[in-house]
């Protein structure tokens, strides 16, 4: 057979079963999309399938590569030899899987060499790493930089010249797109399905993002507590989903729901407004009076350099309170430097800000922890692995000046169990964390909360329950919320206003209803044009 076929008798880990026995196929030049909620097994499935499970996890199975038999208990030292030349894994952040003290063309180098079992000469490597970097459209001078040096759609580029650099038959690309705005998105894994097409290779999809895997894969696998509750052709079990689960996972994703009812909803909680229970989504009645309040922020003419590149040209940004105010742009374009410029964690070189009238100066220090909070896209790198909930939550409390005993009504307050308070991070699942990250930044009582890719990691219904969470919290809190995502479906669903930033510069703002179904600037085109993907999944520039 040419092709993977995978035969799965069980993963197990501390706890006891993991995944149920599961068993499927991938036709060489064919793909594979493997989806779920998180913790649903599918991150696992992968990695038994490569001998990368975390310690105290075991699998049971086989794994056969062109008819060539691979036990899943092998040792690490049977799976070496298996291991990036049959089967690659490209992981969801390069900086996970590339070095950040290498230059990215040895990093390429070395799988060259490993494949070709010696030494090459300088020039030989030279050729070959070029070659690579040019398959994934990358020029040749991206060898003598440093991964930092690079966005994050050119990082990923490399990740993948070098996950294929051994020409391996089943790459497996574990949320290989999730940080990445929608262009870089699509263009990534359009270049994949290319890149199997004309290897003939296999391909193993892990994703959220139903939109992403529809038109790109050929088969999907739905996994839930382990197990496989549908499988069938991708088209079939996207438009016409048997299972429940499948349903309720087609509903929750932004792009597709919105898609399903032509978008004619307004998001959740507009401010003012009667708000009607309609499911898990609050929608609104009325029209939105937010936009007309003094403003809570105000950024005016902001400019951001590093080194000899301007980040921010001359950026204006206002956020009245109770409002949320949607900020998008591709991956490089500034948004996250005008947050942090807002925050005080970078200093602007020019322009003003000011909070409720009144001027801030550059930098953390004229910031107050009750004026400001920012809540970050990985909770598990922003919250200290070594506390507990309760442990974090307290200190955050003191730095407001606030009682330790209000934990639990904080806990409450984002939807959290009182217990969850004697946990530490590494024992509550995704969600569960960016709640706890919400709540610490919730605890000196802010008037701004900053937002940065905040739901981006996430999966499709962890996703939707934070946003819910924080279109309730803008209600009852009366915050102002500014939400920086690359996501345009996430934007509509939770922002009042939106500013599109390109290359430093605001090409277009106003309402996200305007601006995202009747855009004025050909950048804001391209952008929704590739957020709403045709029914082949493709990129619809039309």
């Amino acid at each position: 057979m040419t092709g993977v076929e995978v035969a799965i008798e069980g993963i197990t880990g501390p706890a006891g079963p993991m995944v149920e026995a599961l068993s499927f196929g991938v036709d060489a030049g064919s793909s594979l999309a493997l989806i779920g909620e998180s913790g649903s097994g599918k991150t696992l499935t992968a990695k038994s399938l490569v001998g990368l499970l975390p310690g105290g996890f075991a699998a049971a199975g086989e794994l056969r590569v062109d008819g060539r038999a691979h036990r899943l208990e092998a040792t690490d030292a049977a799976w070496r030899r298996v291991r990036g030349r049959e089967v690659s894994l490209l992981l969801q952040d390069p900086f996970t899987s590339l070095s950040p003290v290498h230059r990215c063309g040895p990093q390429i180098a070395w799988t060259l060499e490993a494949k070709a079992g010696r030494r090459l000469s300088k020039r030989e490597l030279d050729d070959a790493v070029a070659r690579r970097l040019d398959e994934v459209n990358l020029p040749a001078r991206v060898a003598r930089a440093y991964p930092h040096e690079l966005s994050g759609g050119m990082r990923q580029r490399v990740a993948i010249a070098a996950a294929l650099a051994s020409d391996p038959r089943l790459l497996i690309a574990d949320e290989p797109t999730t940080a990445l705005d929608a262009s870089n998105q699509a263009e990534l894994l359009d270049l994949l399905r290319e890149l199997q097409h004309e290897r003939g290779m296999a391909m193993l999809l892990i994703s959220h993002d139903l939109g992403l895997v529809r038109g790109r894969t050929d088969e999907v696998l739905v996994m839930r507590h382990g197990a496989v509750v549908e499988r069938g052709s991708t088209s079939t079990v996207l438009s016409t989903p048997e299972h429940a689960y499948t349903r309720a996972l087609i509903a929750a994703d932004p792009a597709l729901s919105l898609e399903a009812d032509s978008l004619e909803t307004e998001p959740p909680g507009r401010a003012g407004d009667t708000l009607v229970a309609e499911g898990d989504v609050l929608r609104s009645d009325g029209a939105d009076a937010r936009g007309a309040r003094t403003p809570l922020v105000a950024a005016t003419g902001i400019v951001k350099r590093f080194g000899l590149r301007t980040v921010l040209d001359g950026v204006d940004l206002a956020i009245a309170p109770g409002q949320v105010a949607g900020v998008v742009g591709e991956s490089g374009s500034g948004k996250s430097t005008l947050a942090r410029c807002i925050a005080g964690l970078e200093r602007e070189d020019g322009g003003s800000i000011a909070f409720d009238g009144r001027p801030l100066a550059p930098g953390r220090r004229s910031r107050t922890p009750e004026q400001m909070q920012i809540v970050f896209q990985d909770p598990y790198s922003s919250l200290n692995p070594m506390m507990t909930i309760g442990a974090i939550l307290r200190e955050a409390l003191a730095v407001g000046g606030r009682r330790a005993d209000e934990v639990p009504a904080l806990l409450e307050l984002v939807g959290l169990p009182p217990e969850a308070a004697a946990k530490r991070p590494a024992q509550l699942s995704g969600g569960q964390r960016q709640r706890v990250a919400i709540a610490r930044a919730l605890a000196p009582r802010p008037r701004l909360l900053i937002c940065d890719e905040s739901v981006s990691a996430l999966d499709v219904q962890v996703q939707a329950q934070i946003l819910d969470l924080l279109g309730r919290l803008r209600d009852e809190l009366d915050i102002a919320i500014l939400f920086i995502s690359h996501d345009l479906a996430v934007v509509r669903r939770i922002a009042d206003t939106v500013t599109v930033v390109w290359q430093g510069r605001v090409v277009e703002h106003g309402s996200c209803a305007r601006v995202l179904d009747d855009p004025s600037e050909d950048y804001t085109k391209l952008l929704v044009a590739a957020a709403h993907r045709d029914s082949t999944g493709r990129t619809n520039v039309a």
